[in-house]
């Protein structure tokens, strides 16, 4: 054998061997969907529901809590993530008992609490729309870091709003476990939330 041939026949055995060696390295495969962000702070959230009552996240401990941003005036994206999750909810069965959704305003201006009320309840009964103004709400998006930005339109009420819509998912204790893009089939919304579940 030559020496050529025996030194490349030397380096590909080490490179066999370093590919086998990262894959048992490797981190195991997640079981989520999602982005696992656990171990990343939310300090909380406190806002009103329609009926004019104050909400945290502290008053769903035991259950997932589902934090979607939106407002009802959206032509497209929160309709869409809406009817995802209320399908995702009909697919964990009784399951869904144990999964609260918040529907969070980034327009309270025309979002009234009997609007926010008809619009999210459209989607699931069991859904609860918060609304917030001024710095209640500028708190909400500074902790979450979502993105808002409100566009002009011809009229003063016919302005436009940009946000983020990616969704937030906290567990039982409170902890912010999973963050799930818009257009999340709800098929793999409900596998995440089953596996939170199940935890």
């Amino acid at each position: 054998m030559s020496t050529i041939r025996a030194s490349l026949l030397a380096a590909l055995a080490a490179l066999l061997l370093a590919t086998a060696a990262c894959d048992k390295l490797s981190a195991p495969r997640s079981p989520f969907h999602g982005t696992d962000v656990t171990g990343l702070e939310v300090p909380g959230l406190q806002l009103t529901d329609p009926a004019g009552q104050p909400r945290s996240l502290a008053e769903f401990r035991n259950k997932l809590v589902v934090v979607i941003f939106g407002f009802t005036q959206c032509p497209d994206v929160c309709p869409t993530t809406l009817r995802d999750y209320a399908d995702a909810m009909k697919a964990l069965g009784k399951d869904a008992s144990q999964v609260q959704v918040l529907f969070v305003t980034v327009d309270p201006k025309r979002d009234t609490a009997e609007l926010l009320r008809q619009y999210v309840g459209a989607f699931d009964p069991r859904f609860i729309g918060l609304r917030g103004e001024g710095d209640a709400l500028a708190r909400v998006v500074k902790d979450f870091h979502i993105y808002v930005d409100t566009h002009p339109g011809r009229t003063p009420d016919s302005y436009t709003v940009d946000h983020s819509s990616q969704v937030f998912i906290f567990d039982r204790a409170g902890k912010l476990r999973l963050m799930i893009n818009a257009g999340t089939p709800s098929a793999d919304i409900a596998s995440d939330l089953r596996v939170l579940l199940d935890n």
